[in-house]
């Protein structure tokens, strides 16, 4: 029989708060964490929005040659777990670190080293390239700096599933610790492509908004969507067997119900316009929980605002949903975040357990002008008060990756 698997604790670095606490209390105040780019020089960029995160200083999170020696996406998902292993009060002198594992991913790594090398390259020749250009680059980096810099020795993986990361990452934790290989995970995921080569490439693809109001940028289900807003941060959650977790008094925050993951075997950047795909993935994960589509309260959706996702997504809604679709509330936090790439399934499966925990729905924040095509209940205007019982995260990566996670309030 498979083990029980509950959240006890939650971090966060993102463009609307630097921990769980702040951003969750931005969500509820509908702020956006959208603004003009300032990494770079835009001006020769028909894309001049992103989502920065503010105030992040690594030596803060850890000591100054740790920092040194990590990306900033490696940053990002150290303080994100850290703050998640504080939160849930794991005191590791008194762990097995062999039962403590990490499943942290990352879409893409760290462009910023690839870009610094690249030029370095070309100025001054390959004698001149950093001897840790490939372990600051690499992507399972955020995965292994964690494990370095809290002593975890468990299973720690890296799972790469483009825009799909985080929410995989968290699936295949809780598969970890339900079938015994791990008493406790961080699991989430890290990103950080605001940079002059991952804004050209996905400019390059039509993917991204080139709206300079950024109020009306990330603006997912409505009709005048344009494409995505480039987002960073980090999520990461602590998933621990209930066992463990009442042995030590943990405070539980909810409970993983369910998993779901498929491949559309379609195309390498567009959803199966049917949505089929996606829906196999909702609905393996329902039934993974054992519920029907009628007890679920909520659904954060991955609605990145291209014409293509939230349309299609949409369908999937639907094709899973049955009857259900039309009552189910739905909302994107991508709205006020903007697209975090592999960190978004964490940052939004924490959306999840908070709606869960203090039931409140956010609003998709900006929509104005309906879609006939995207006719659901995407929780428009103001946030609503009610209790959530069930909620689903969806997370839909390049080349068909998708995952749904079923998250349910604990009860003993």
């Amino acid at each position: 029989m498979s083990r029980r698997v509950v959240v006890t604790g939650l971090g966060a670095v993102t463009p609307i708060g630097n921990t769980a606490e702040e951003f969750w209390k931005n969500i509820k105040e509908n702020k956006v964490g959208i603004g003009e780019i300032t990494r770079f020089d835009t001006t020769d960029y028909k894309v001049k929005l992103a989502a920065e995160v503010k105030g992040f200083v690594g030596k803060e999170h850890m000591d100054f040659k740790a920092a040194k020696r990590m990306e900033l996406f490696s940053q990002y998902a150290v303080a994100a777990t850290g703050e998640a292993l504080k939160d849930a009060g794991i005191q590791m002198d008194k762990e097995d670190p062999y039962r403590l594992g990490v499943s942290i991913g990352s879409g893409i790594g760290s462009l910023q080293a690839m870009e610094r090398e690249h030029t370095r390259l070309l100025e001054k020749g390959p004698g001149r390239i950093s001897p840790l250009m490939v372990p600051l680059m690499i992507c399972n980096m955020a995965a292994g700096n964690v494990g370095i810099q809290f002593g975890l020795k468990g299973k720690n993986i890296n799972v790469v599933t483009a825009c799909a990361t985080g929410t995989h990452s968290i699936g295949e934790a809780y598969r970890s610790i339900q079938y015994g290989e791990a008493d406790i995970m961080a699991a989430g995921g890290s990103e950080s492509s605001i940079t002059p080569l991952g804004i050209a490439g996905f400019a390059a693809l039509t993917a991204l908004s080139t709206a300079e109001d950024p109020y009306r940028a990330s603006i997912p289900f409505d009709k005048e969507r344009g494409g995505f807003v480039m987002g960073e941060g980090a999520g990461v959650v602590i998933l621990e067997e209930l066992g463990h977790a009442l042995s030590r008094n943990a405070h539980i925050y909810a409970e993983v119900a369910g998993y779901g993951s498929t491949c559309d075997a379609y195309h390498i950047t567009s959803p199966a316009e049917d949505g089929a795909g996606a829906a196999r993935a909702m609905e393996e994960a329902m039934k993974d929980g054992g519920v029907s589509p009628d007890q679920i309260s909520y659904i954060n959706a991955h609605g990145t605002g291209t014409h293509h996702n939230d349309l299609f997504e949409t369908r999937a809604i639907k094709l899973a949903m049955g009857k259900a679709s039309s009552s189910v509330k739905i909302s994107s936090t991508k709205s006020m975040t903007g697209h975090l790439l592999g960190a978004a399934g964490g940052v939004e499966f924490i959306t999840c357990v908070k709606s869960i925990e203090e039931g409140y729905i956010h609003p998709t924040v900006g929509f104005k002008v309906p879609d006939e095509e995207c006719d659901l209940d995407y929780t428009l205007g103001n946030g609503v008060h009610m209790d959530v019982e069930y909620a689903m995260s969806n997370s839909l990566g390049f080349g068909g990756h998708n995952a749904t996670i079923l998250v349910k309030k604990y009860k003993d």
